[in-house]
């Protein structure tokens, strides 16, 4: 067993957990929260895509023990007392949703590529969510939705 201090959500954290856990299973396990998914366990879905200092990683190939002292975002995470994140609306209004067991992932691959590049081109968001797969549709919405939210952020002045 090791101690692990981390923050996630905006919430400090400090667990006791086995040293072999991913994060993916500190996530799902003892902070329960759902809605990080895993697909493939191998880090070749993207299902289990969380923002890590800033980086969206797959949760399922990073040690819990290698996230001591730092943040994670996980997709309840985004939601403020606002509403839902520009990139979550966006993926709704879009309909860039079907069976959502992609979603997470493809929201915080999202977020973090908006988080560096407000404007990014349609290249670059297929980069940027090339690492998440979907099996229920064609990523032209996705693509679409991923648009709009950097449109939205930047009307509303969230990104330069």
């Amino acid at each position: 067993m090791i101690t692990l201090n981390l923050n996630v959500n905006g919430k400090d954290h400090r667990l006791e957990i086995e040293d072999h856990m991913r994060l993916l299973d500190v996530i799902r396990g003892p902070l329960g929260l759902t809605g990080t998914k895993e697909g493939c366990g191998e880090g070749e879905c993207g299902a289990c895509t969380v923002i890590l200092d800033g980086k969206a990683v797959d949760s399922c190939l990073v040690l819990a023990a290698q996230c001591e002292g730092k943040k994670v975002v996980t997709i309840e995470g985004l939601e403020t007392e606002n509403g839902l994140d520009p990139v979550q609306q966006a993926f709704l209004d879009n309909g860039a949703v079907q069976c959502g067991y992609c979603i997470p992932g493809m929201v915080l691959s999202a977020k973090a590529l908006l988080d560096k590049n407000a404007a990014p081109n349609d290249q670059q968001i297929k980069e940027a969510i090339s690492g998440n797969l979907c099996r229920c549709t064609g990523y032209d919405k996705m693509v679409k939705a991923i648009k709009t939210a950097s449109e939205v952020m930047q009307e509303r002045g969230e990104k330069k």
